[in-house]
């Protein structure tokens, strides 16, 4: 078996390194980039429609916001205890072995580069709906996009944190103007004017909601990626999770309470872009050119960080001997250069094949719920295990917030199922038949020269 305590190449490590240049700033900015996008701009339709009622509908923003806090509490311990870069997969790797490590880290790279797919392709239709004369070029814009932000981050860290800087603040920016903007404008929507009697809220539709909720607010976990890349990492990791899951739930309740303050509820329920109908009765006949604007806008800053995160992934398997060992180089800049180019080529490829590949991001969505049920089982597995390890941070609340966090994530998890029968079943099909690869690859490692 290949040694999971340093298993690091030294040919490979002497070509480069990452660097420890980053902090709380950019941690808060890779977390608002990942996580705040197309989400917030379609779930409040689906939510609506389930909860047809102001309260209802705000307290299930609520209720998912706390779950990743749960959630961050755990990671900041096990990030700040592995300061090694590559996410939940060094956790599950660590603590339960390189075969959970392997799932992991192959769900995440692949489900990171088809998000990368999907928020290009959507950069792609919004743009030729501002510019007619790019019709039937979505694709061509999409991957334009995604090559122009990784040729960008190849020069380094620093151009990637500083693009990611800028592009979440622009994010924030555009989000705060088009809340206030409701505020000024609006008055007509549900918080101001008499409802008409909803029906009873269901079990089930509080279920459904806490699920598209709880899609909404995935990303938040954004910093673990680059652990070993943030400098003073026992500090600045926990401050990074808990002030960006904070930012979020902020941003999310009050583009929510705008919403509700614009429009009627029924105007809301069923809506693909219920912001877009508040942005056409803010802005007018201009509505739908400036919802467009704060679509693509918000959009540029999840590229750059899945860029930066799935980079991160693989370059952390390849290390690990999981996966090519020269994705595992670095260059001079402390950009894991073969990984951000492997990386890119699988988006581009999501993003050529478009539609085709819906299933595939539909099963690797089981996969991303499996994740942090097994991070938050390596938290117990470490603290039985291991009790005097060092952790800068240990988990506030543990066991009961950890086991909370776990619980509300295998209900999640079970929820998806019975909703999602077909796409789990594909995934617990992909799940046995990447038992040979990962042997496959173990052999390899184990004779090199094979």
């Amino acid at each position: 078996m290949i040694n999971p305590a340093n298993s690091e190449n030294p040919a490979i490590l002497s070509k480069g390194h990452l660097l420890r240049v980053l902090g709380v700033g950019f941690g808060l900015a890779v977390i608002i980039g990942n996580t705040i996008g197309a989400g917030i701009f379609k779930t409040p339709g689906t939510i609506a429609g389930e909860l047809p009622a102001p309260l209802p509908f705000l307290l299930i923003w609520v209720a998912g916001g706390l779950y990743a806090l749960l959630g961050a509490i755990s990671l900041a311990e096990l990030g700040t205890m592995l300061p090694r870069s590559g996410g939940q997969y060094v956790f599950s790797r660590y603590a339960l072995g390189e075969y959970a490590g392997f799932i992991v880290g192959w769900s995440d790279w692949i489900s990171s580069c088809g998000s990368t797919a999907a928020v290009s392709l959507l950069i792609g239709t919004f743009t030729i709906a501002l510019i007619p004369s790019l019709d039937g070029h979505a694709v061509t814009v999409g991957a334009g996009v995604a090559v122009i932000f990784a040729v960008l981050q190849w020069r380094g860290i620093v151009w990637g944190s500083n693009i990611q800087n800028f592009t979440s603040l622009l994010k924030a920016l555009a989000f705060v103007a088009l809340i206030v903007a409701a505020f000024l404008l609006g008055g007509n929507g549900a918080l101001t004017t008499t409802q008409s009697h909803a029906a009873p809220i269901t079990l089930a539709a509080i279920v459904v909601s806490l699920q598209a909720v709880i899609y909404t607010y995935d990303g938040w976990s954004g910093v673990i990626y680059f652990s070993e890349e943030v400098k003073e990492p026992g500090r600045n990791i926990p401050r990074a999770l808990f002030s960006g899951v904070l930012t979020i739930m902020a941003i999310y309740l009050l583009v929510n309470v705008a919403l509700l303050y614009v429009l009627p509820m029924t105007q809301i329920a069923g809506k693909e872009f219920a912001a877009g109908e508040a942005a056409n009765v803010i802005f007018g006949a201009h509505g739908d050119t400036i919802f467009r604007c704060l679509t693509i806008v918000s959009m540029l800053s999840g590229i750059n960080a899945l860029h930066l995160m799935a980079t991160r992934v693989v370059f952390a398997m390849s290390r690990d001997d999981l996966f090519w060992r020269r994705a595992a180089m670095v260059n001079e800049g402390g950009t894991p250069a073969a990984a951000l180019a492997l990386s890119l080529l699988v988006a581009l490829v999501f993003i050529i094949f478009g539609e085709k590949f819906d299933t595939v991001i539909a099963v690797l969505a089981f996969f991303f719920v499996v994740n942090y049920i097994l991070s938050f089982v390596s938290l117990f597995v470490l603290r039985r295990r291991e009790p005097d390890k060092p952790r800068p941070y240990r988990a506030w609340g543990y066991p009961v917030t950890t086991a909370l966090a776990l619980i509300g994530s295998v209900l999640f998890l079970v929820g998806m199922i019975r909703a999602y029968t077909r796409p789990s079943v594909y995934a617990l099909v992909v799940l046995a038949a990447s038992y040979p690869v990962f042997r496959l690859l173990n052999l390899r490692y184990q004779h090199p020269g094979s």
